[in-house]
């Protein structure tokens, strides 16, 4: 058997260097012998691919971990084996009982020894938006630039180079898992040489390498309806990050936030706002008039008499029910506003007033003194 380059030194690592040393020295060495800056170079092609044949077991945690304990031996010993993976006839009797627990429990021991593959759907992502009050109200549409994985044109997402394929992987032999031994017990995993798929990729496609997918920018519509309110999430479905190797994509979800408006508070479908009116129009009565969102305005009618704090209802001037029918209200709370600048003519006026007062004009004064006499003693 021929002698395999230990991956540290194909790297130029030390065993002991961190995930963004290994990172480095990929890069730097796959870029000096990429292909495409040695044409025609079989050796430096040859290079090239043990560079990624390195990274790629370095860079996963569990393939590493299984490397550093088991050397080469941990990606070479197949089903029928009797490595560190192995489960096989040859060994110590162990694989009877993993075929007992098979024939039991049936997949989770194996899958009844039919190869299987696993796809690994795209993650979702999630972006923030804000929007105005008004925006909530009418809805809109409106466009979103983001930058996702997106399957790759060269390979069309099978992250092969172009005129090749996947072929089966030599450890789990196309069952994407591997068997290990602990105690009296075999325990399951997903195969650390094709991460489950049961192919690996021998010619990675130069413009994702082997990925399956780039990362790049993309301009979306989003349709906001009307009513919605902080919290609100609109989905895309298929618009996330592009699956591994022509797996689904997964969805992108559009989380809503709605601005702090200058006049009105929201509570669900209930505007509310506070209404300030003179101390007059407070006694003798009137009307003020509130802007809607629509554009329109609503006629607030001020009963006489009213006090600070007194909650008035406009029925139907809230906001829009998402995704159904009718709006809410509109609730006013009204604020008696006490003049602070008074001319000489209005300072005699209030004079002659307050000479003219009973104390049946302001009840609730006439009570609170009274209390306050009883509690007192007068």
């Amino acid at each position: 058997m021929a002698t395999q380059t230990d991956y540290y030194a194909t790297l130029e690592c030390a065993r002991d260097a961190d995930g963004a040393t290994l990172k480095s020295a990929y890069r730097k060495l796959a870029m000096k012998w990429h292909p495409d800056r040695n044409p025609g170079d079989a050796s430096a092609e040859a290079r090239f691919k043990a560079i990624n044949e390195a990274y790629d077991c370095l860079k996963d945690p569990q393939k590493r971990a299984a490397y550093d304990r088991y050397g080469h031996e941990a990606f070479t010993q197949g089903m029928n084996g009797g490595g560190p993976f192995g489960g096989g006839r040859g060994g110590d009797g162990f694989a009877d009982i993993g075929d007992i627990f098979e024939t039991i429990f049936g997949s989770a021991f194996g899958g009844g020894g039919q190869p299987r593959q696993q796809t690994r759907r795209g993650a979702d992502l999630r972006y923030d938006m804000q929007v105005t009050l008004e925006e909530a109200f009418h809805g809109k549409s409106t466009e979103i630039e983001i930058e996702v994985s997106q399957s790759c044109e060269t390979c069309d997402g099978s992250g092969a180079t172009p005129g090749t394929s996947e072929r089966q992987c030599n450890l789990c032999h196309g069952m994407g898992s591997v068997r290990a031994k602990q105690g009296l017990f075999v325990i399951e995993r997903p195969c650390p040489t094709c991460n489950g798929r049961g192919t690996v990729i021998e010619n990675p496609c130069r413009s994702c390498r082997g990925e399956g997918r780039v990362d790049k920018a993309q301009t979306l519509k989003v349709d906001i309806p009307a009513g919605v309110d902080t919290g609100t999430r609109i989905r895309l479905s298929g618009k996330g990050e592009a699956g591994q190797r022509g797996a689904p994509p997964g969805d992108l979800y559009i989380f809503l936030h709605v601005k702090p408006h200058t006049l009105f508070e929201r509570e669900g479908t209930t505007l509310g706002t506070r209404v300030p009116v003179s101390f007059t129009t407070a006694a003798l009565g009137g009307c003020v008039e509130i802007p809607d969102l629509d554009g329109s305005t609503n006629r607030l009618e001020i009963p006489a008499g009213i006090q600070s704090g007194k909650q008035l209802r406009i029925r139907g001037a809230g906001m829009p029910v998402l995704q159904g029918r009718g709006r809410g209200d509109m609730v006013a709370e009204i604020i008696v506003e006490t003049p602070t600048k008074l001319s000489r003519r209005q300072k005699e006026i209030l004079e002659e007033f307050k000479a003219t007062e009973t104390g049946e004009e302001c009840p609730e004064s006439r009570s609170f003194f009274a209390k306050l006499k009883d509690a007192f003693g007068g």
